[in-house]
C-alpha cells in the first residue's frame, strides 16, 4: 500500500467522470489553499500526483480537489498530519471524487459549522466558472451556501462547493431538487428522532435509574456525544444501499 490511500494509484485516481485539467494554481484556487500547501501536500504523499501533460504541465481532477478538502477538514478537526496519512492508507485505491466528498461529509458531519463567508467574485474563483442566479438558486437548494444579508455575500460549505458545481450540469430541474431536499429532510429527521427516542428509552433513561455517580454519567454523557458519527456512518452505508437496490429495481424493470 502506498501513501496515496490503497493500492497503486498516482496519476489514475483523477480519471473521474471529468480529466484532469486544472493547473495546480487552477487546484489551490477551487480549494481555498495555496499552491505552498498543495506542494507540501504532495511531498508527504497526502496528495497524488498530477498527469502530466504537454509541456511537462502537471493536471489535476476531481478527486484531488475533493482529498484536497477531506485533507482540510481532517485538519480542522486537529488531525497530525501523521493521523491524516494513516486515515488516508485505510481508504479504498477506487474512491472516485464523489466517494471522497462523502467521507469528508462524514468527517464534518460532527463538527461545528463550517460555513465560511465569500463575495460573488470568490464564489466564483471557488467554483472555477462564472454562475448565473439560476446557479445560485440551485446551489442553495443543495445546501451548498446561503445568500447573506448582502446580495453579493455568501456562506459557503467549502466541502460541499465542488460536488454541488458538478452537479450544476446535470439535467434536473430546480423544482426536482428541491422536492428532494424536502424528503431528505422530513425522513432524515424523522429517522434522528427515532434514534434520538431509542437511545433515551432504551440506553440513557435505563442507565441514569441504575447509576448515581455524577462522574459516570459525565462519562455516559461524552459517549453519546461520540456516538454521532457512528450512528451518520451508519446511516450513509443503509442509505447508499438503499439507494442502488431502488435504483437498479426502477431501472432493470423498464
Amino acid at each position: 500500500m502506498d501513501k496515496h490511500g490503497g493500492g497503486k494509484r498516482g496519476a489514475d485516481m483523477t480519471t473521474d467522470t471529468e480529466e484532469p485539467t486544472l493547473t495546480v494554481d487552477e487546484l489551490a484556487a477551487r480549494a481555498g489553499v495555496t499552491v505552498r500547501t498543495v506542494r507540501f501536500y504532495s511531498t508527504r504523499g497526502l496528495l497524488p500526483p498530477p498527469v502530466i501533460g504537454p509541456r511537462r504541465v502537471g493536471h489535476y481532477g476531481p478527486a484531488h480537489l475533493s482529498r484536497l478538502a477531506l485533507i482540510e477538514e481532517l485538519q480542522h478537526h486537529g488531525m497530525t498530519l501523521a493521523a491524516i496519512e494513516r486515515y488516508l492508507e485505510q481508504l479504498p485505491a477506487d474512491l472516485s471524487a464523489h466517494d471522497l466528498a462523502i467521507h469528508r461529509g462524514l468527517v464534518a458531519s460532527w463538527a461545528p459549522d463550517s460555513a465560511e463567508d465569500a463575495t460573488r467574485a470568490e464564489l466564483e474563483r471557488r467554483a472555477g466558472r462564472a454562475l448565473s442566479e439560476e446557479d445560485i438558486d440551485r446551489l442553495a437548494a443543495m445546501n451548498v451556501l446561503e445568500r447573506a444579508d448582502s446580495p453579493d455575500a455568501f456562506r459557503v460549505d467549502p466541502g460541499l462547493l465542488a460536488l454541488g458545481v458538478q452537479l450544476l450540469g446535470v439535467p434536473i430541474a430546480h423544482e426536482t431538487i428541491l422536492a428532494a431536499r424536502t424528503v431528505l429532510l422530513e425522513h432524515t429527521r424523522s429517522a434522528a428522532h427515532a434514534l434520538t427516542t431509542l437511545f433515551k428509552d432504551e440506553v440513557w433513561g435505563p442507565y441514569r435509574e441504575r447509576e448515581s455517580d455524577p462522574e459516570h454519567v459525565k462519562a455516559m454523557k461524552s459517549l453519546s456525544a461520540h456516538m454521532q458519527p457512528m450512528v451518520v456512518q451508519a446511516l450513509v452505508t443503509a442509505f447508499q444501499r438503499s439507494l442502488k437496490e431502488e435504483l437498479r429495481a426502477a431501472f432493470t424493470a423498464q
